[in-house]
């Protein structure tokens, strides 16, 4: 971070959402900050920035949540805003290729699962559904990752295998080399969801817990957060404007897919420490609040 005389120059990595765009376009200004947001190349995505967010390239930044909590319970010095860029139910995100035969969720052990990276939060999410809602002993199912994830120091469990190089999960769910894989259903008319009426399965999900399946959200690097707690709730000010600009009609289950404040965001970043510390995501247990600073904590 480097300052002028009449604002803080933030370097910040953001995708482009409904809730970013009048920031990031500049429809929103402040006398205090003068932002530096990464201009991604074609075919780029926020995700692949996340290993330089965590190595603390970006002053400001957008993490997937389970990333957030493996950054911080192996001890890399980030501060989470409480702003969810984007969450949803993920009971659909798991699907399976119906002309092999119908598959169950306590159909699972001895099976084979596919993924793009392990860690990955949507994949976090889904298990925890498995583990959770039906029982599955994720120790007794075997797993596929494209890749890697996110925090080097982060290994997997013995259960888990690399995808061979080139390959596609759903080709790979296709060819039956997987009998199940974590992506939307709707890439192929022979994919059918392995949690029936996922949608009806979501907002049981959230009823029962009160909760949503957060997806990616915001981050500031420890050090700036403590020498600079005013931009920090600057920065939080303008996302919270962002929000507003955007005017999104709730989606409809009435629930909104991109809460802001620590109020609104605490139980769901709470569920996902539980989930986390279920599958051994992180090293250590977390709560919500060990994810926040007192700058951070205070905003709602």
């Amino acid at each position: 971070m480097s300052t002028t005389k009449d604002a803080v120059k933030v370097s910040a990595m953001l995708g482009d959402y409904p809730n970013t765009l009048a920031l990031k376009q500049g429809q929103l200004k402040s006398n205090g900050i003068e932002f530096n947001f990464l201009k991604f190349a074609e075919g780029e995505v926020p995700h692949d920035h996340f290993k330089r967010v965590v190595k603390g390239e970006f002053d400001f930044g957008e993490l997937a949540l389970m990333t957030v909590l493996q950054a911080i319970g192996y001890g890399y010095p980030l501060i989470a805003l409480p702003v969810a860029l984007h969450g949803r139910f993920q009971h659909g995100q798991i699907a399976y290729n119906a002309d092999r035969g119908v598959l169950r969720p306590e159909d699972l052990q001895g099976k084979t699962i596919g993924m793009r990276t392990y860690s990955q939060t949507t994949p976090t999410w889904v298990r925890g559904i498995l583990q959770n809602d039906y029982g599955v002993d994720l120790s007794k199912v075997n797993f596929v990752a494209q890749g890697d994830g996110h925090v080097p120091e982060y290994k997997e469990p013995s259960n888990v295998r690399r995808a061979d190089k080139g390959k596609k999960l759903a080709q790979m769910l296709l060819d039956g080399e997987v009998d199940a894989a974590v992506l939307a259903a709707d890439q192929n008319p022979k994919f059918k969801t392995l949690v029936p009426d996922p949608a009806a399965a979501g907002i049981a999900w959230n009823k029962k817990n009160n909760a949503l399946m957060v997806n990616h959200i915001v981050v500031v690097g420890a050090s700036f957060a403590k020498e600079n707690p005013d931009v920090v709730r600057e920065i939080y000010r303008l996302m919270k404007e962002s929000k507003a600009a955007a005017n999104e009609a709730l989606p409809k289950d009435g629930i909104d897919k991109r809460p802001i404040g620590y109020a609104a965001v605490k139980r769901d970043f709470d569920i996902a420490a539980e989930y986390a510390w279920q599958q051994r995501i992180i090293p250590k247990q977390l709560k919500a609040d060990d994810l926040f600073d007192a700058t951070t904590r205070a905003l709602d």
